[in-house]
C-alpha cells in the first residue's frame, strides 16, 4: 500500500516537472516571436538607409555602379545571352517591382527567374542577412524622388 503510495507521487511529480517544462518553453518562445520585429525596407529610416549605403558600397555597386547608374547598355543583352547589371536609380526598373520581389530577387539570383532566364545576379542569402538585404533596399529606395517611390509603395499594397 505504502509502495503504491509513493509510486503515485512520484508520477504526479513526474507530470507536473513536464507541464511546468513545457510551460517555459512556450512562454520563452513567445517571448522571442514577440520580440522580433517584422521586416521592413524602409527609406525614410536613416539608420537602415545609412547600413544599407554602406553595405550596397561592398556588395552591389561593382555590378550595378556606385551611383546606382547600372552597366551601359544595361537593355541590350550581351554575346552569352544575360543582360548587363541594371541601374536602381529612376532611370532603371527596380522600382517597378513589390518588395517581396526584389528581396528575392536579392535573396536568390538566378533561383528568383523563370527557368531559363540568365543572369549574373548572384544571390546574397549565404552572404547577408535578411535586415542588412532590407537595409540596402531602404538605401536604394532613398534615392528614388517621391513620386516613383509613392508608385512602388502602391505595388506593395496591391500585392
Amino acid at each position: 500500500m505504502v509502495d503504491r503510495l509513493f509510486t503515485r507521487r512520484r508520477r504526479w511529480r513526474g507530470i507536473g516537472v513536464a507541464v511546468a517544462l513545457l510551460i517555459i518553453i512556450l512562454a520563452a518562445s513567445a517571448f522571442v516571436l514577440l520580440r522580433e520585429k517584422p521586416l521592413r525596407i524602409d527609406p525614410s529610416d536613416p539608420n537602415q538607409v545609412a547600413l544599407g549605403k554602406r553595405l550596397y558600397a561592398t556588395a552591389c555597386a561593382s555590378c550595378h555602379g556606385v551611383s546606382l547608374e547600372g552597366q551601359p547598355d544595361w537593355q541590350r543583352r550581351r554575346a552569352n545571352g544575360r543582360l548587363p547589371a541594371p541601374p536602381h536609380d529612376a532611370n532603371g526598373h527596380t522600382w517597378h517591382h513589390a518588395d517581396a520581389f526584389l528581396m528575392r530577387i536579392t535573396q536568390l539570383g538566378p533561383a528568383a527567374y523563370p527557368e531559363g532566364y540568365q543572369t549574373d545576379m548572384p544571390g546574397f542569402r549565404d552572404a547577408l542577412t535578411d535586415r542588412e538585404m532590407a537595409a540596402i533596399l531602404a538605401y536604394i529606395k532613398s534615392t528614388w524622388p517621391a513620386d516613383i517611390r509613392a508608385r512602388q509603395n502602391r505595388l506593395n499594397v496591391t500585392r
